[in-house]
């Protein structure tokens, strides 16, 4: 009401930008700056991240935002995002035109090119667009460039000079080179979180100057498919990044060498993902007799690991709580077995493809890891009945259970599963052929805090149970607290509808 605007009369800036600063959510925020240009202003002072799409014209976008939000500390650009405004729904064709138009316009007065042969250039973010960035967002502390093809070290170089309390990088799929790198090391000297992955212009030279530079501060890097950069870098982190506290390597470059300096040098090492063809059990050792801080252990693809590497972590590492093996051919029950007796504090377990690995392993998990909260088995054909038995009996805090794949898991698991763990909030099934009628009553009947659950091409499920509505209805009224998400499938595989 024009003449009766209390709100704006009353509360000082400072007040509407912390109820600014409550709102759940982008539409919320959106909303309220369309009250009036006082809270427009003030929205746009309250944001402090930003999500942009580096196709359209991105530079310039960048710099009407610099322009805008003042207070910006957070920016993810992505390449394979759009700029363009979404089509909503319940627009009218002639609208959309409309746009499709307004577009055209720019790039032709961009270009000067009405046919579509406009330089491919102004679609990507580019040094000016980094440049511009650096000027415009001086209190940026996080910043994440997802595929941007076209940035190079000068770009990088600039942001480095401009952006000194930058914290968080990520650099993923962008082509940059040694010098931007090391200019990063040189003046950002409150980096905590590198991505590399995907940087293939990258050597050994430009991590290990950013290591010399900001090793000190860094607590998380990512490498990935960068294929200049091998053991040689990693003992350079191994020298001066001595708050590491997350690795993970993808790379066929790398050995154990590598590995082993990063063990020996970075004591406070938490989290460890591996997938390197080329490191063996001589790496793993070295994680286990070193890394007596780790929590989280997930190793990929890995051919040359056998139980003595599992054997060393489960003797060294008894802080661990998450453990992901995934297609590693060569582990067995023993394997599994030194980790259960080794690393009692256990919350999560993830094997996927390990096909040595059987009921015997997964058995000892239920009898000494007691604390298991969340198990994956996917595409475990050796893992049957008696595993999930003593799991069931064991793991009373078990929340979540994912089952892919599992040939050899039937009905008398699932119940036992029902059974002992009754705080089990999710359950996944997927391609487990045994699985019926019979483990799904008892889980209706027994899990009464299940929220989530997922049945995929499991043709057991209302064929062999009469009455079929029986099932259901012990499902229904014993899971007061599912979101029936998945009802439709639910209720066809039961024959209701």
């Amino acid at each position: 009401m024009r003449g009766h605007d209390r709100i704006n009369t009353c509360l000082p800036d400072e007040v509407i930008l912390e109820i600014f600063r409550h709102l759940d959510s982008k539409a919320s925020r959106d909303a309220c700056s369309l009250v009036c240009r006082r809270w427009l202003t003030l929205e746009r002072l309250s944001r402090t991240t930003l999500r942009i799409g580096a196709s359209g014209s991105p530079d310039l976008f960048v710099k009407l935002l610099s322009r805008r939000f003042a207070n910006v500390k957070s920016i993810h650009i992505d390449e394979r995002l759009s700029v363009s405004i979404p089509v909503q729904h319940g627009r009218r064709r002639g609208d959309q035109s409309k746009l499709s138009a307004l577009q055209l316009h720019y790039l032709t007065k961009k270009t000067g090119s009405e046919d579509g042969q406009f330089q491919s250039e102004s679609y990507y973010l580019s040094d000016s667009g980094l440049n511009a960035l650096a000027d415009g967002f001086s209190k940026l502390e996080k910043l994440s460039l997802i595929w941007c093809s076209n940035i190079s070290s000068l770009g990088l170089m600039s942001l480095a000079q401009k952006c000194i309390h930058l914290k968080s990088l990520d650099l993923q799929g962008c082509y940059v080179g040694d010098q931007g790198l090391a200019a990063v090391g040189k003046v950002c000297n409150q980096l905590e979180d590198l991505n590399l992955r995907f940087c293939e212009g990258l050597t050994d030279t430009g991590l290990v100057d950013l290591a010399h530079g900001c090793g000190k501060s860094l607590k998380s890097l990512g490498i990935a498919a960068c294929v200049k950069i091998t053991d040689v870098s990693l003992e350079a982190v191994g020298s001066h990044c001595k708050s590491l506290e997350t690795l993970s390597l993808d790379s066929e470059f790398i050995h154990n060498k590598g590995v082993h300096a990063v063990a020996q040098g970075c004591p406070l090492l938490r989290v460890l993902k591996l997938q390197c063809i080329n490191v063996t059990d001589e790496a793993l050792v070295a994680v286990g007799n070193q890394c007596l801080s780790l929590e989280l252990l997930a190793l990929y693809s890995f051919q040359q690991f056998t139980d003595k590497g599992l054997h060393a972590v489960g003797k060294g590492c008894k802080k661990l709580k998450n453990l992901t093996l995934s297609d590693c051919y060569f582990l067995s029950d023993m394997g599994l077995e030194a980790i259960a007796t080794g690393c009692k504090e256990l919350t999560h377990l993830e094997i996927n493809g390990c096909h040595n690995i059987g009921t015997m392993g997964l058995e000892s998990i239920g009898k000494f890891c007691r604390n298991l909260t969340e198990l994956a088995l996917l595409y475990c054909q050796r893992i049957g009945n008696l595993a999930l038995l003593e799991v069931g009996r064991g793991c009373k805090s078990l929340q979540a259970l994912h089952l892919v794949d599992c040939s050899s898991i039937g009905d008398d698991a699932i119940c036992s599963i029902a059974e002992g763990c009754q705080n089990l909030k999710k359950l996944h099934i997927r391609r487990c052929y045994k699985i019926g009628n019979n483990g799904i009553v008892a889980v209706g009947e027994h899990c009464n805090s299940l929220t989530e659950l997922s049945l995929r091409f499991c043709d057991r499920y209302g064929k062999f149970f009469s009455p079929q509505l029986h099932s259901y209805s012990h499902f229904h009224l014993g899971c007061l607290l599912f979101k029936f998400a998945n009802l439709r499938d639910i209720l066809c595989w039961f024959g209701i509808i």
